[in-house]
């Protein structure tokens, strides 16, 4: 069964958990991070179900591969700045803990796709 649409793709799904998760636990950051980490944190993870989406509506398998890359990019900037999170005292380890693994599987997700992806081109 080919995929018709990007919200059947397990890469976005997941994207779109690591979106609540990120909204979540920063909701607890300090106010004052309003316009600093928190903002930078959820645009990343925004970027991240947001550019499978956009790739998948693309006219060309090279481009998706594009926006799957742009994807990734922005879930090590979710991880580097839920690391950066917790050694500022904002989050415990259990939460570190949840974020890195969702990352973790995301992105294996997503490389996985992009070596279909790429068996295409």
């Amino acid at each position: 069964m080919s995929v018709q649409h990007y919200r059947q793709l397990i890469a976005w799904q997941k994207g779109m958990s690591l979106v609540t998760s990120v909204y979540e636990i920063s909701a607890a950051f300090p106010k004052d991070e309003i316009y600093g980490l928190t903002s930078q944190i959820r645009r990343a993870a925004v970027s991240v179900p947001s550019n499978i989406a956009e790739g998948q509506g693309r006219n060309s398998t090279r481009e998706f591969l594009h926006h799957l890359s742009i994807a990734y990019g922005s879930l090590m900037e979710v991880e580097t700045q839920i690391l950066i999170a917790g050694e500022l005292r904002y989050l415990g380890v259990a939460e570190i803990d949840l974020v890195i693994e969702q990352t973790a599987e995301t992105g294996r997700v997503i490389n996985g796709l992009m070596r279909s992806l790429r068996e295409r081109v």
